[in-house]
């Protein structure tokens, strides 16, 4: 682990066993992300840096567990949307960096980590109601332009099949109403298993995309006229679901 990290005075108060001093830090660290002005995105990585490192440190799991909410948490406290996407894009680019050097006594607690930030991002989509401000075409250009790359070499496979096996799950937790644009949502994993040249990437996409939970009822009165109830989104026309409302390919730069 870096020295200059981990001596760091805050990051051992936000890794502290002492949830008061825990919770001081959190608090002095949402003020911090709360202001208005943009952050650059050397700050946001300097940033991760010590939050990547805050965790490293802490080693009672029930802490772990928390500690990593409170991370995910800390998207809340941003003001703006460029700040908030900055933030998610600066949490993935850590941990595509840091992923292979972590030892298997604490992947554990970066999985976990991993998972509330998948969660997260989709919460926020949901709350932004799926289509506000673009915030969800951006999150998914995240997502497909880093851990999910299709061409990005120097992603760990670990890292990947981790998001491939939680993304439905916390898609579905993100919005009870079902509002879900799915087809939209769904484009960087179809991508991924389109095109990756990996057999066990491509086989980990199939099988989160075969998950039943995807499988949706439909009353529009095309399919009453057919009779057909039940429709698969993953039925439609794949290219098409690979577009975002500009017709580019998402996370694909001209």
């Amino acid at each position: 682990m870096n020295g200059s990290q981990s001596s760091n005075p805050f990051i051992k108060q936000l890794a502290s066993s002492d949830r008061k001093v825990r919770d001081r830090a959190l608090s002095s660290l949402r003020t911090y992300l709360q202001r208005s002005g943009a952050f650059t995105a050397l700050d946001i990585l300097k940033l991760w840096k010590g939050l990547f490192y805050c965790l490293w440190m802490q080693d009672k799991p029930r802490n772990q567990q928390r500690l990593a909410r409170d991370l995910a948490d800390l998207v809340d406290a941003l003001n703006t949307k460029e700040n908030v996407v900055g933030f998610i894009e600066g949490f993935w680019k850590t941990m595509a960096r840091e992923w292979a050097d972590i030892d298997a006594l604490r992947m554990d607690k970066y999985l976990y980590l991993v998972r509330c930030y998948v969660g997260k991002g989709f919460e926020v989509c949901a709350k932004k109601g799926w289509d506000k401000d673009k915030f969800l075409d951006e999150y998914l250009s995240i997502l497909a332009a880093i851990p999910l790359s299709v061409r990005d070499s120097k992603v760990p496979n670990g890292l990947r099949y981790h998001i491939i096996d939680v993304y439905v799950d916390e898609l579905e937790k993100a919005d009870a109403m079902k509002k879900i644009p799915l087809n939209k949502v769904l484009a960087p994993l179809r991508r991924l298993g389109k095109e990756t040249i990996t057999k066990t990437v491509r086989t980990r996409v199939q099988e989160a995309l075969d998950d039943k939970r995807l499988v949706v009822k439909t009353h529009t009165e095309e399919n009453k006229d057919t009779g057909k109830d039940d429709v698969n989104v993953l039925d439609g026309p794949s290219e098409k679901a690979l577009e975002d409302s500009n017709g580019e390919i998402i996370g694909q730069k001209n």
